[in-house]
């Protein structure tokens, strides 16, 4: 009976235990993603010390978590610190090797230090997971890296899958308006900026640059009202911008 009663405690005792594991399991990933969280808008703000001391507190409750390496990667990649990055990129991936958002990041790394080739790899393993909620981004991405080595097709063809996935994205009609104008296709730059210009949450917050293509546009084809009403806006909203200064300049 006491042998019995020893070993019905020793039960309970691992049974608690257990279940006291698991609570610290679930506290430690929750604190992980809410660090995580944190130092993405941190991030996003351009506070970089205050970033990587978020993920350092993220990675400390869970060093399984492999969106926050992912994070780091992008903050160290914004510092141009590219062992680092590419490091933390690497570390996300072996943790979670489906994770299309460390795919589709990793992928732009490579694309902005000149290895588009092995970025092309990343996007579409971020596209090849079904789950990917955006896949639009990492089509557009994989566009604007072809474009960057000089295979405009290739560069079209993934923008048009972009806005496959989703009709409308104000960047990928951008991207193609940009893409046409470069190759000499100036009514297809004209119809795709067109698309761009005509949600009003574009038109109303156009930036230099944007609207500096839109002018350029206008010229190719001939529009003199649309080209003086984008100029007359460039001239208002950025006055002392590099764009405004070409213009002045007649270019």
């Amino acid at each position: 009976m006491k042998i019995f009663m020893l070993v019905l405690m020793a039960m309970l005792l691992a049974g608690c235990s257990g279940e006291s594991i698991k609570q610290t399991r679930e506290r430690e990933k929750r604190s992980a993603k809410l660090h995580t969280e944190l130092a993405g808008m941190y991030y996003q703000r351009n506070q970089m010390a205050i970033a990587l001391s978020e993920i350092d507190v993220a990675l400390k409750a869970n060093p399984s978590y492999a969106p926050a390496y992912d994070v780091r990667g992008l903050i160290h990649m914004a510092l141009h610190e590219d062992k680092e990055a590419e490091e933390s990129f690497m570390q996300s991936l072996r943790i979670d090797s489906m994770d299309s958002e460390t795919h589709n990041n990793y992928g732009w790394f490579l694309c902005q230090r000149g290895r588009e080739k092995e970025s092309m790899t990343q996007f579409m393993a971020a596209v090849k997971n079904p789950l990917y909620a955006t896949p639009e981004v990492a089509y557009l991405n994989a566009g604007l890296c072809s474009q960057k080595a000089g295979k405009n097709q290739e560069a079209e063809d993934y923008m048009l899958q972009a806005l496959h996935a989703r009709p409308g994205m104000p960047q990928a009609l951008l991207a193609m308006a940009e893409l046409k104008f470069t190759t000499g296709d100036y009514q297809g730059a004209q119809k795709y900026f067109a698309r761009f210009a005509s949600d009003s949450a574009n038109s109303d917050n156009m930036t230099a640059e944007q609207l500096w293509l839109g002018i350029r546009i206008a010229r190719r084809i001939g529009d003199k009202n649309v080209e003086g009403s984008y100029s007359l806006l460039l001239r208002g909203r950025y006055p002392d911008s590099h764009e405004a200064q070409l213009l002045s300049r007649g270019e």
